[in-house]
């Protein structure tokens, strides 16, 4: 597993990383997100030693990286797809990472096969598009079958078919009892994949919770209506002082209400109903909402 405890990171005086406290545990997988300047890309870094703490540590198994034997045996990391030397081929590329770190050569045709680079594996990585550098990132970081994997925006570049892959390989690494830490602003993909989910926002920890807790904790529920008679839906809201918005389709999106009193309500006042429904904000919308005092950048709306 991993555990981060106090970790902080300065540059020229500016914290980017503030006191984080997480673990990512094993048989999970563990959606690492934040708005861009978060932190999330620093903390990684410092996690595999890349980058000193100013404060606090990271530990990977009970050890910092830097005093793991085997390191690839540890832990498969996968931070910038493009750092690769694009002159090498890709069986190349893991045949040196093989050889350094003691690995048996036939993991790399097995991580080539899993990944599904097998057919382009003699070709330099200068001509592969970013879904194949991310591939062979991915084929990177399996090759000493570590027990702990760090993939920093792993979906980037990739086909739908390679989102798909790449979400089966996450939940399978997890359903093995690896530890799975992945950041990605895909908050769909995140939805399908992550079973637990870390938030953090200027470099301070905004949330640590299982991905339904979260939404249902930093989401909102509201009630669909549709009703037969528009303009008497209408001056029932205005008389009840009900918090309602209308849809650009026409229907209406009760808040502060459960289904059964808006029902109730339209009842009583002779109200024909033809939909009734309740919302539950999507993991996106969620995010958006508690992340909103969080955002380094922001665009204006045009």
């Amino acid at each position: 597993m991993i555990k981060v405890e106090g970790l902080t990171k300065e540059y020229d005086g500016a914290r980017v990383v503030d006191g984080l406290d997480f673990e990512v545990r094993p048989g999970v997988v563990t959606g690492f997100l934040g708005p861009n300047g978060a932190g999330k890309s620093t903390t990684m870094r410092l996690i595999l030693g890349l980058d000193r703490p100013t404060a606090g540590r990271a530990l990977v198994d009970g050890r910092p990286y830097g005093e793991l034997a085997s390191p690839l045996r540890r832990v498969g990391a996968l931070l910038d797809a493009d750092a690769l030397h694009g002159g090498r081929t890709a069986r190349g590329h893991l045949r040196w990472l093989a050889a350094s770190n003691g690995l048996p050569e036939r993991r790399v045709e097995e991580v080539l096969d899993q990944v599904g680079l097998t057919g382009a594996a003699g070709r330099r990585i200068r001509g592969f598009s970013l879904g194949m550098r991310q591939r062979l990132g991915v084929a990177a970081a399996l090759i000493g079958d570590p027990p702990v994997l760090l993939l920093d925006e792993p979906v980037n570049g990739l086909d739908p078919e390679g989102i798909r892959w790449i979400r089966a390989l996450l939940r399978g690494l997890a359903a093995e009892g690896r530890a799975v830490l992945v950041s990605s602003h895909l908050m769909t993909e995140m939805a399908l994949t992550a079973d637990h989910l870390v938030v953090i926002g200027r470099g301070r920890l905004l949330a640590d919770a299982a991905a339904p807790e979260f939404i249902d904790r930093h989401g909102r529920t509201r009630v669909r209506v549709r009703a037969a008679d528009p303009e008497k839906w209408a001056s029932l809201v205005d008389r009840s002082g009900m918090e309602a918005q209308r849809t650009d389709d026409g229907a209406w999106e009760v808040t502060g209400a459960a289904p059964e009193e808006v029902a109730a309500l339209a009842a009583a006042e002779g109200v024909v109903l033809h939909e009734l429904a309740v919302r539950q904000d999507s993991l996106e919308e969620a995010f958006l909402r508690m992340t909103a005092d969080s955002v380094e950048y922001r665009a204006v709306a045009a």
